[in-house]
């Protein structure tokens, strides 16, 4: 990327120090290789981001595919893209589905607490 040789970091640093003084140089080189990491995490996250928007782009243009197709006689890379599809579609639901199932037992545990609480009071009433 840059193109910086063993005498350029020399000067570089024999500038740094006489600029900067034996004091202040160490914290000034953490915080440069702070920056210099930071920037490097960064970069790998949005290339791995872009790589996985991209792979989802191609599985849902060999959807379109294969919708176009009538899912007949599709080639291997295409079947393969549905199935993938299909199985990220299940992992996706399989979250929710839980939740609601869930949600369900405890609203199935809460309604016969509140028919007996409903029901002295009505003997209250008579």
């Amino acid at each position: 990327m840059f193109d910086i040789g063993f005498w350029e970091l020399v000067l570089i640093s024999v500038v740094a120090l006489v600029v900067l003084g034996p004091e202040r140089l160490p914290h000034a080189i953490r915080s440069v290789s702070r920056f210099v990491s930071q920037a490097k995490t960064m970069a790998n996250n949005v290339k791995d981001e872009i790589s996985h928007e991209l792979k989802v782009q191609e599985l849902q243009e060999n959807l379109r595919k294969a919708e176009q197709m009538g899912m007949e006689d599709l080639s291997p890379e295409l079947k393969s893209s549905v199935e993938e599809l299909k199985k990220a579609a299940q992992e996706v639901q399989r979250p929710y589905a839980q939740k609601a199932t869930e949600t369900e037992a405890v609203v199935s545990d809460e309604k016969p607490q509140t028919s007996q609480a409903i029901a002295p009071a009505d003997k209250k009433a008579e």
